[in-house]
């Protein structure tokens, strides 16, 4: 039994250190820890005044008997759960090393399998049911990644799917005995045979059916990735967003991004469909252009084999040069702006769904846009599949009421003074002020309704935008505003004089020689002719409720991010 020495000043809490007065630790429970049940315990704080040598106080030394007694089980502990886990682990080698001793074959004796995808319903597919025992079920042959597994005894339930839908496997006997049943990890690539059956009560599943296996192959490169680099610990929905984007290739296979992306695919459809029905023709303008549409400040500049070129801002100019051979005309492109800014609605790369309609009014444009906007409602609604996604993604949408609130740039700056909502200068809105964009959203979200904010003056809209004959301070110009992502339209009537036309550029201080073919639609037989451009990404963070537009791209571009 030895006598240990603590000094709170100079010693250490270090295993190398000996307890001696030479060698002493710094405190009484790492001196305890390291070694208990000894004769005395010693203590000083050798820079303070009285350097003597004492025993420890009895409450000290109890709390670090306590102590070292927690810890003394807490170790028994570990060591018990250790030897426990090898003991599972070498039971579990065992059963995986009996496991590729199995080897699965086809029985040649069953039906030919029918190839169906995950989706596919019809009378072509029929279910074995649960109360008629002599009855059948169609023999599948499907394909697809798992997307959830668990065992339950010796079962083992898969969803599986293909990008068209899910289906629930049932996999028993044998085939749940494999190695590569045993060791199935999510997004591993199947292909399995088995028998369609109806669900048992009270249990659900995909369309009510599910799959019995009889035989399934997974070969080798088909097998995802487990343990630290499984797909479920790589994407996590707490990880940063930043990180999530880096990642942008495996997190669309989750439900909430692809059900975006399938949405996104509908709408899309939906706004080819309701144009076609309208009579509006699809056109595919330039990307690499040498005129600017909506300012110098945001255009991505490129060398063009030794002359400077941009990428487009915009397909509007092209579009209306189409007018006079084609009627109203429309297309779906990417647009480009160098904004150098990181809100939640901005991209620098997007999705420009833009149209030029031929002899018409401002009120016509703005009645078109309600039109085609509740119109490409419509047509996704009707697919009830996708109707589900947006159900689940948004559950409180309904469609917007119609007609849509018309409200007057002037009448906005009141109501945001009238509401105490102030510029960006903290100053009460003024006329000629460019609302900002958290105003414009406070408004819009106050109201909670689809608004058109028309009439917006002459000095903040671009050049080629008609004044209005009854006040030349204000064009007619519209930007449409949504609930909770504010504008996702924005168009005006266009000027259709050739003088007028000069004299915007003269007031922008651009040369009208570079856009010749632009200025010489007002020189050949011009009409009243209006357009707008509506950013998908937008519309989609608003139907599908994202918080942010960088979720309703495939892989969105701002500033900063260039990758995957």
């Amino acid at each position: 039994m030895a006598t240990i020495y603590i000094d709170e000043d100079i010693g250490k809490d270090e295993p190398t250190q000996q307890g001696t007065e030479a060698s002493p630790y710094k405190t009484l429970q790492f001196a305890y820890l390291q070694r208990p049940a000894e004769a005395q315990y010693l203590t000083r704080k050798s820079d303070g005044e009285d350097k003597e040598w004492k025993p420890a106080a009895k409450s000290a030394l109890k709390k670090a008997v306590n102590f070292f007694e927690q810890q003394k089980k807490k170790a028994a502990r570990e060591q018990e759960l250790t030897a426990q886990r090898k003991k599972e682990e070498e039971e579990r080698n065992k059963v995986l090393e009996a496991a590729k001793q199995l080897t699965l074959e086809e029985d040649t004796s069953l039906p030919a399998p029918l190839k169906i995808k995950l989706d596919e319903v019809g009378d072509h597919i029929k279910l074995r049911k649960t109360d008629d025992a002599e009855s059948k079920g169609t023999r599948v042959h499907v394909l697809g990644r798992v997307h959830r597994e668990r065992k339950q005894k010796d079962v083992l339930f898969i969803t599986l799917k293909d990008g068209y839908g899910y289906m629930q496997v049932v996999v028993s006997g044998k085939l749940a005995k494999t190695y590569d049943a045993l060791t199935l990890t999510r997004e591993t690539s199947m292909e399995i045979f088995g028998e369609m059956r109806e669900v048992p009560a009270g249990a659900r599943a995909p369309l009510n059916r599910e799959l019995h296996a009889d035989f399934y192959k997974i070969p080798s490169h088909w097998k995802a990735a487990g343990g630290d680099d499984a797909i479920t610990n790589r994407v996590q929905s707490s990880a940063e967003h930043a990180t999530l984007l880096d990642l942008r290739h495996l997190t669309l296979r989750g439900e909430v991004a692809s059900s975006v992306m399938l949405v996104r695919d509908a709408v899309e459809y939906a706004f080819n469909q309701a144009y076609k029905e309208l009579r509006i023709r699809k056109v595919s303008p330039p990307a690499l252009v040498q005129t600017q549409v909506e300012g110098g400040a945001t255009l991505f500049k490129f060398d063009y084999y030794g002359a400077d070129a941009f990428l487009t801002q915009s397909s509007q100019l092209y579009l209306e040069t189409c007018l006079p051979s084609m009627g109203d005309v429309y297309c779906i492109e990417k647009s480009f702006r160098a904004e150098k800014s990181l809100t939640r609605r901005h991209l620098s790369e997007y999705t420009h769904i833009e149209a030029e309609l031929d002899f018409i009014s401002f009120h016509d444009l703005l009645s078109h846009l309600e039109y085609t906007i509740c119109r490409v409602l419509e047509l996704t609604l009707a697919d009830p599949v996708i109707a589900g996604y947006i159900k689940s993604l948004n559950p409180e949408f309904k469609m917007p009421e119609r007609p849509f609130l018309r409200m007057k740039y002037s009448d906005a700056i009141d109501w945001l003074r009238e509401h105490d909502i102030p510029n960006e200068e903290g100053q009460p809105h003024t006329f000629g002020d460019d609302i900002a964009e958290a105003a414009e959203r406070r408004m819009t979200d106050i109201i909670n309704r689809p608004i058109f904010l028309t009439h917006f003056p002459v000095e903040i809209k671009a050049f080629y935008m008609q004044k209005d004959p009854q006040d030349l301070r204000v064009t007619e110009s519209v930007d449409c505003l949504m609930p909770g992502v504010g504008e996702i339209v924005g168009g005006s009537m266009r000027l259709d004089d050739y003088e007028g036309l000069m004299a915007a550029f003269k007031r922008e201080g651009l040369d009208p020689e570079p856009y010749y073919w632009y200025t010489d639609q007002r020189k050949y037989g011009s009409s009243p002719h209006g357009g707008y451009g509506l950013g998908l990404e937008r519309f989609l963070a608003w139907l599908c409720k994202q918080h942010t537009v960088r979720d309703c791209c495939l892989y969105p571009r701002y500033m900063g991010r260039c990758k995957p």
